[in-house]
């Protein structure tokens, strides 16, 4: 099986997550094709899509002007995988308590910018996600925080009682890098174990 796979790729970690997402699918013996989208037209093609971390008023201004917030929108509503992650999980947020951010309202949680700090701030700890057999190595960058879940999703993982992974199908959200690890089992998670064989 061949996969199609688009990063949104209008600042942030693109290179980090292909790689990842390669690794998944030679997991599983299928090949990937990604697809870095910068313009609209692209994302109807795609099988799955990361909106990856960043800035996250950058990324949603960006989105927006260049006609791909709509397409990522369908995507979702097709049923098609998304993994956002930190500034990605902000613009595919419901609520982000920031006017600056045009977000895309996909995932039914309300996520709060910069919760965990400021660049020095950063750090790494292990967490227990659900639907894994080990715990992940997670990477927190001035990550921010879900502070309120819908009653569809479902909280994959947290940190001291904080909510940080989420799923509200066909979205998987963290508030954190996994793409920044070397290890590929949220990208397994979010696409392989989502997409029909």
């Amino acid at each position: 099986m061949s996969l199609t796979a688009g990063i949104i790729a209008v600042q942030g970690n693109v290179s980090e997550h292909a790689r990842a997402i390669e690794r998944a699918g030679s997991g599983h013996g299928e090949t990937v094709d990604v697809v870095e989208i910068r313009t609209a037209g692209h994302i109807p093609e795609c099988d799955v899509l990361v909106i990856p971390g960043g800035e996250s008023t950058t990324i949603s201004r960006l989105i927006h002007q260049e006609g791909i917030a709509s397409e990522i929108v369908t995507h979702v509503e097709r049923g098609k995988p998304l993994l956002a992650t930190c500034a990605g999980l902000i613009v595919a947020a419901r609520d982000v308590q920031d006017e600056r951010v045009e977000n895309l309202g996909v995932v039914d949680v309300t996520v709060k910018r910069n919760a965990f700090g400021r660049q020095k701030d950063s750090f790494e700890t292990r967490l227990d996600i659900r639907g894994m057999e080990e715990s992940f190595p997670a990477v927190f960058i001035r990550a921010p925080l879900v502070t309120d879940v819908g009653d569809g999703v479902e909280v994959l993982a947290s940190h001291d009682d904080d909510i940080v992974a989420v799923r509200d199908p066909p979205v998987i959200g963290t508030v954190f890098h996994p793409e920044l690890t070397g290890a590929s089992q949220i990208h397994d998670l979010a696409f392989f174990d989502a997409v029909p064989e």
